[in-house]
């Protein structure tokens, strides 16, 4: 018999990271992800081959995870929002010296230091680099506790496989909500494939180098189409959703992580009003499942994104639709959590719209309703 585990999501992601064979991990404490830190470095006191540190600060944990990565470790960090800014640069280092890494963010309200409640807002700084230059990282959105489990390994594999970093963006209530949870067996870090590149001493062997500085013009370019081409290969590769009651739906709600978890319960209140409705969501937010979601426009009328932002995974919707089918946003931010009932009110307006994509938002505040125009 398969045994589950109740655990808060911030435990799952420590407990799944260990499983992975992360062996280091380095942060600054800042709400709500204080959990895991103090998950890891209870775990790793009971472990002989692991590192935890809290650094001093964001900058320096970073910096840390940096010469972890570069010695071969699987190696994590994790912050919320404003942490995760201040991470930036040296998650621009890890991209441009190709070195693997997981990062953990567990979203709060924003702008600024904003408040500690569930927000999407950092979904532009996840998914265009965040950082300076040309750069990716593969991002993944877990919705619920087994996927926390199941995308954490799967971020460890990836990170190593492609030599990227990889980031888990949730938020303060999926960090604190308690689910069941099978996880997998440890992985045996012995089994893990040798890494040719690190930086462990050139003792019978060519010295190394690991950089991201190429003063040669024409080398840095080279160096940024190749990293181009690994990221076109991984947008093939590992794109990734969940495309829920779409057969017969006239009407696509997309939403993702918690955002996705309260569109589904409006999903299903708004099939008991006779409304075919369904739901897309991406589990992974770069690479943007596009394709499915274009295949998806050509079959419906309408397709709304909800987000807890002021909308900024609606620019990718809107680019993957290409026009196929009209596109409304419905969004809100600040830490506000909606509820099904007022996403079914939601669907049901925009059931009813006509074939039009000139409404580009629509959010709820005190009541009122906003309406953003192009």
């Amino acid at each position: 018999m398969t045994l589950k585990k109740l655990m808060r999501g911030t435990h799952v992601l420590g407990e799944a990271a260990i499983r992975a064979g992360c062996r280091a991990y380095f942060g600054y404490p800042i709400t709500p992800q204080n959990e895991l830190p103090e998950y890891m470095a209870s775990a790793f006191a009971k472990m002989d081959d692991a590192i935890f540190m809290q650094a001093e600060s964001e900058l320096a944990s970073i910096n840390m995870v940096m010469g972890a990565a570069i010695a071969g470790a699987r190696v994590m960090t994790s912050s919320s929002s404003p942490g995760i800014s201040l991470k930036q640069e040296g998650i621009s280092y890890l991209a441009a010296m190709e070195l693997p890494a997981v990062i953990v963010n567990m979203m709060r309200g924003g702008p600024g230091l904003g408040n500690i409640a569930p927000s999407q807002g950092d979904y532009f700084q996840a998914v265009k680099g965040g950082g300076h230059g040309d750069y990716r990282l593969i991002v993944f959105a877990p919705a619920y506790g087994q996927e926390i489990a199941d995308m954490t390994r799967q971020a460890f594999d990836l990170a190593d496989n492609y030599r990227t970093p990889v980031m888990i963006l949730g938020d303060g209530m999926m960090g604190q909500m308690m689910e069941p949870v099978v996880f997998p067996e440890p992985i045996d870090l012995t089994s893990l494939p040798r890494k040719e590149w690190v930086l462990d001493g050139a003792k019978g062997r060519p010295s190394r180098i690991i950089r991201s500085l190429w003063l040669d013009v024409d080398k840095e370019e080279e160096f940024n189409w190749r990293l181009f081409r690994k990221y076109e290969m991984i947008s093939r590769e590992i794109p990734d959703q969940e495309i829920y009651l779409a057969d017969d739906a006239e009407l696509i709600i997309v939403a993702y992580g918690t955002a996705a978890r309260i569109a589904k319960g409006g999903v299903h209140r708004a099939r008991s009003m006779g409304l075919k409705v369904g739901l897309f969501r991406p589990k992974t937010l770069w690479p943007f499942p596009a394709e499915p979601l274009a295949r998806l426009a050509e079959a419906v009328r309408h397709i709304m994104v909800f987000e807890m932002s002021t909308g900024q995974m609606v620019e990718d919707v809107r680019l993957a639709v290409e026009g196929r089918c009209p596109v409304s946003f419905y969004g809100r931010p600040g830490g506000v959590v909606s509820t099904p009932e007022e996403i079914a009110r939601e669907l049901a307006t925009a059931y009813g719209m006509p074939g039009s994509s000139e409404t580009h938002g629509r959010g709820a505040l005190n009541g009122r309703r906003a309406v953003a125009r192009r």
